[in-house]
């Protein structure tokens, strides 16, 4: 991995090197601060006073040349815009040939202005995280606080969002002047008459004025629909990625496998809900109480809090034989699930759910989509996981709806309650067929495995070749890592370019260690929003059979409207709501609406109506899908690297605290049942509404960290 002060200096334009950040003097000033506040020679108030005056004098050094900068484009244009109106008087072709150039050089030097303030942003975000890390003092919600909202501040230049824009909108005037007179150059050279405007729908093609667009985009975070949905699945990507960084090529990347990897994400989440409608009815039948489906539904959670660990590990040595293991395991409790009917075993359909939850591989597609998908489609590929999800979540309860038959073959019965566990098994089957015949192992594994093979047919060799062999296959990234960092320690003095401070986390101990306060709140609020959706998910069957006597269809297709809302509503935020409002906006509004969601939720009179369910419903559940995007956005951009990579990473932290989650929330809706149906819904209730005003109150206590 390589260092952001080894970066910033290799990335810099030489002749503006004395107007970006002095990371590396920085760094060295935090250090001296630490030792002094150690021996006493400084308290920290003094401390914070000098460290704000010299972040100060950084922050205006950049503005002001960022401003002289933007007025010296604009002139040049000014410029080629007189000389473009000279030679139409006289048609030259090698002179517009250079002019075209020029224009072009001009495009570039915006790329290098675009890039020059988001360095700059970037070293001052690294550099307030130092501090906070290196003090243990909220530094950063100090400085923010009190620079981003006052009149003469610099510090609005560069983070604040309407000033950005501001910044950008500069920077789209120019780029749209670039692509004007180029397409002018173009028609004139052409001997045509037509200009941009005569032909909208026709886009300049040309590599600065993508490059020019890119830059924007990235600074500005700005997102299209796949690339909202792609930060659903928390692949945690790097921000500038080159081609030698991939190592992922076009030859070893597997479409089949792909496609194997979404369909076994897909299968699992229709097997999440396709029992949702009908688990009360299933509960009932076994001689249990309804409100026992909280228990069935939640015995698939329960096991897959210990089969994401497992996963995530099995996929560091290989993605076929998890794979398989899932196929099995959901095939075996699926059939047991739908034999509990016959055998009057409410114990058998728990070990079913239980099998189900133990072949949860979403870890392990997760992990397929970031180790061996190319770089170039990995973002369509995460949206597409993130489709998927939401395409079976929403066919799930739908299918249950079309199951409503009932019939006897060999004494098996089937109808509505064990039918689900039939499809399903058939499904996962058909499944396991198909994997078996189509998936290719990654070439890495397959690899690792021949090389493995070769040294244990080969046990005469001499113990030298041996240690030779192991130290040239696995130790040599370590060494060269090393000694790249050790070259960067000496440089900067930097302790978290130490060896340690890059390598994956190794437990859930030591993951937990690397949870900022930031992090944390952002992993409650993922815990509360999926709270909120498992309560009202599973107990909608119960209480729209006793409030109002809805039948599994009806339930059915109410839950099936609900899961249809993802894609179409991430659509809306994803291509718009992220590009009016920053991520911390969003998700802070989200948050409220879920709240106002769950108010309306109570029964207050004795008269429960639909129309009142079915909106705070609606309103609860929309909001928590925009609210776990964003969310998700902003927790891969606050965690650390080192969760990017390894077992115990932030997909996997996401996904323990997602289905502990829906563990307790099915565990209070069986708890609950025991008061009465006519209480189940004010107390279910109670506890998201708690840990929704908690989670708002931890979001405005770490806002002015989430930039």
């Amino acid at each position: 991995m390589v260092n952001f002060g080894k970066k910033l200096m290799a990335d810099q334009v030489e002749e503006w090197k004395g107007y970006y950040i002095n990371y590396k003097l920085m760094k060295k000033l935090l250090k001296q601060y630490v030792q002094q506040t150690q021996i006493g020679g400084k308290d920290c108030e003094q401390v914070l006073k000098e460290f704000s005056r010299i972040l100060d004098d950084q922050i205006e050094r950049i503005v002001l040349f960022l401003l002289q900068q933007q007025g010296h484009l604009s002139r040049r244009i000014e410029e080629l815009g007189a000389q473009r109106a000279a030679i139409m008087q006289q048609v030259d072709t090698s002179r517009v040939f250079q002019l075209r150039e020029d224009y072009r050089e001009v495009g570039r030097d915006l790329v290098k202005l675009l890039r020059f303030v988001d360095m700059n942003a970037t070293g001052l975000r690294k550099i307030l995280k130092k501090f906070d890390k290196r003090f243990g003092y909220k530094f950063t919600d100090y400085y923010v606080t009190t620079r981003s909202n006052h009149p003469y501040s610099q510090l609005q230049q560069v983070f604040k969002q309407v000033v950005i824009f501001w910044h950008l909108r500069s920077a789209t005037a120019v780029a749209g002047a670039l692509s004007r007179n180029l397409a002018y150059l173009e028609h004139e050279h052409r001997g045509s008459f037509l200009s941009i405007y005569d032909n909208p729908s026709v886009v300049l093609q040309d590599p600065i004025i993508d490059q020019v667009n890119h830059a924007v985009q990235k600074l500005t975070h700005a997102t299209s629909f796949m690339q909202y949905l792609g930060q659903h699945a928390l692949i945690v990507q790097d921000d500038t990625p080159s081609g030698s960084e991939d190592n992922v090529d076009d030859e070893s990347y597997h479409f089949m496998s792909l496609m194997l990897n979404l369909v076994n994400t897909f299968l699992y989440m229709v097997n999440t809900y396709i029992i949702v409608p009908t688990a009360d009815d299933y509960s009932v039948s076994l001689g249990a109480a309804a409100t026992v489906c909280g228990i069935i539904i939640g015995s698939m959670a329960v096991a897959q809090v210990f089969s994401s660990v497992y996963f995530s590990a099995w996929s560091n040595r290989s993605y076929f034989r998890p794979l398989v293991f899932s196929s099995i395991m959901l095939f075996s409790g699926n059939l047991l699930y739908a034999l509990a009917y016959d055998l009057n075993s409410l114990t058998v359909l728990l070990i079913g759910r239980i099998l189900c939850g133990l072949g949860s591989a979403r870890a392990v597609n997760r992990r397929y989509i970031s180790d061996c998908v190319p770089l170039k489609i990995r973002l369509q590929a995460s949206a597409g996981f993130v489709s998927a999800s939401a395409l079976g979540m929403a066919c799930g309860p739908g299918l249950a709806g079309f199951l409503q038959t009932k019939f006897t073959i060999y004494s098996l019965t089937f109808n509505q309650s064990t039918l689900p566990g039939w499809v399903m098994s058939i499904a996962w089957l058909l499944y396991l067929v198909w994997l078996w015949f189509s998936f290719k192992e990654p070439e890495h594994f397959a690899k690792a495995a021949a090389e493995a093979a070769a040294r244990t047919s080969q046990p005469s060799e001499s113990g030298h070749q041996e240690s030779a062999n192991l130290e040239e296959g696995l130790a040599q990234p370590l060494l060269l890592g090393s000694e790249e960092r050790l070259d960067d320690n000496s440089e900067d003095n930097d302790d978290e370019d130490a060896k340690s401070s890059h390598e994956p986390a190794t437990s859930f101990a030591s993951a937990y260690k690397l949870l900022t306060p930031s992090v944390k709140v952002q992993l409650l609020i993922y815990f509360m929003l999926k709270y909120a959706m498992e309560i009202l998910l599973s107990e909608s069957s119960v209480v729209t059979t006793y409030y109002f006597n809805w039948d599994t269809s009806a339930v059915a297709i109410f839950l099936a409207i609900l899961g249809l809302t993802v894609l179409p509503v991430n659509a809306i935020v994803g291509s718009y709501v992220t590009n009016w409002f920053e991520d911390r906006q969003i998700l802070l509004a989200s948050e409220i609406m879920v709240l106002i969601g769950i108010i309306m939720s109570f029964r207050y009179t004795p008269h429960y109506s639909i129309p009142q369910y079915v909106s705070s419903a609606l309103i609860t559940f929309v909001f928590a899908e925009v609210l776990e995007g964003v969310n998700l956005s902003l927790l891969s951009r606050v965690m650390s690297s080192r969760l990017s990579r390894g077992t115990y990473n932030g997909g996997l932290l996401s996904t323990e605290a997602g289905t502990l989650a829906r563990v307790v929330a099915d565990a209070t809706i069986t708890a609950a049942g025991y008061l009465g149906t006519d209480m189940l819904l004010n107390v279910t209730l109670l506890p998201p509404l708690v840990i929704t005003i908690v989670s708002i109150v931890a979001t405005f206590c770490t806002y002015n960290t989430l930039y």
